[in-house]
């Protein structure tokens, strides 16, 4: 079986290993536009050496920012901001995705270092929050969103199929949706905070047609030979996971029917009274019931302990992807270390590029 340090392939996406960086939000745009801080940062991970780079939650219309200062692709000029971007991060070797998003009822909220609550309403940079049901979070996010339209639901999902079309044109070659985390589509998908009797709510069908319809829509426009992923909850930690795994391995059958390509196992985040089992791989044994029984390739992005139990997931089947957020924010090059932890030979060469490889691999 492949190990962590093998490449890997989806459609026409070429993975130099199975590494994987998470999308981690950096809170540092302008008006949605990528800054030099962007260029920096994703510069510096796609030097590290992971197969896979996927950009931060970005919004597909400006009501859709989980704050103010997140990124978007609802305009030309958020796209033209971040093409250099993306080139860089091509340049060393790495494959450049992006999560697109739309936050729903945790919208319009401080940055996390400021207060990480809702900006109240009235005051600078604060706006109204949508979701399927005025059904606040809670906690720290207590702002009750305003229910959507039949209208307002084909106007976000229009938009999120325009913010493909324009990270398709500049060159991304990974599209990951954003169906988890308490945010818009996993509002739809909960029973938690979608109260509608209409075609959108009530029974597990009605409540993901949102998702399947926004998919659809995607994957109109996104070519066939770029990856077209998502990043999904599957289990809430509130009582009824049995329920909510069955549930969503249900619709993930309907996505992948649909043209979904892989997945990205993820917890709700979907209530604050959630009792999540925080240990390493917590996850791990979920997303390989997922995988098996949905027939997708995918991952899981929480506390993979090390690079060794990443690379047994991977060489067991339970995984395809190892993919990391934290570690590569405290070390840029933690593929090089992994590399040297799993005994891989000329773990510079194998991971870094030619400057950094040459006196790390010389002096040893």
């Amino acid at each position: 079986m492949s190990g962590l340090f093998d490449p890997y392939q989806l459609k026409g996406a070429k993975l130099r290993n199975r590494i994987a960086v998470s999308p981690m939000c950096q809170y540092m745009a302008q008006e949605g536009e990528m800054t030099d801080w962007h260029q920096v940062h994703y510069t510096g991970l796609a030097r590290g050496g992971a197969g896979l780079t996927i950009i931060e939650a970005t919004a597909v219309s400006p009501e859709g920012r989980i704050t103010w200062a997140d990124t978007g692709l609802w305009n030309d000029q958020q796209a033209e901001k971040m093409a250099p971007v993306i080139a860089a991060m091509k340049k060393w070797g790495t494959v450049p995705g992006i999560q697109l998003a739309h936050a729903g009822r945790k919208a319009s909220a401080n940055r996390p270092w400021e207060g990480d609550d809702h900006i109240p309403a009235g005051e600078l940079n604060a706006w109204t929050t949508i979701a399927p049901s005025p059904v606040a979070f809670g906690a720290n996010l207590a702002r009750t969103p305003e229910e959507m339209s039949l209208e307002e639901i084909a106007r976000v999902q229009a938009a999120t199929a325009k913010a493909a079309e324009r990270a398709r044109d500049i060159g991304i070659g990974w599209l990951q949706m954003h169906f988890a985390h308490g945010y818009l589509a996993q509002n739809f998908f909960s029973p938690l905070s979608n109260k509608r009797t209409d075609q959108y709510g009530g029974s597990a069908e009605n409540r993901g047609r949102y998702l399947l319809e926004t998919l659809k829509a995607v994957r109109a426009v996104w070519p066939e030979d770029r990856p077209l992923t998502a990043r999904f909850s599957v289990v809430e930690f509130d009582g009824n996971d049995e329920v909510m795994l069955a549930d969503a391995i249900e619709l993930l059958r309907k996505m992948r029917a649909e043209g979904l390509d892989f997945v990205d196992v993820s917890v709700g985040f979907n209530t604050p009274h959630a009792k999540i089992p925080w240990g390493p791989n917590f996850l791990a044994e979920t997303a390989a019931k997922v995988l098996s029984e949905t027939g997708l390739p995918g991952t899981t992005s929480w506390f993979i302990a090390s690079p060794k139990d990443g690379d047994a997931l991977i060489r067991e089947g339970k995984l395809d992807l190892m993919t990391v957020g934290r570690p590569m924010l405290a070390n840029p090059h933690w593929p090089y270390a992994a590399a040297q932890e799993l005994g891989i030979a000329d773990p510079a060469w194998k991971t870094l590029p030619a400057p950094y490889a040459h006196w790390l691999g010389r002096y040893r």
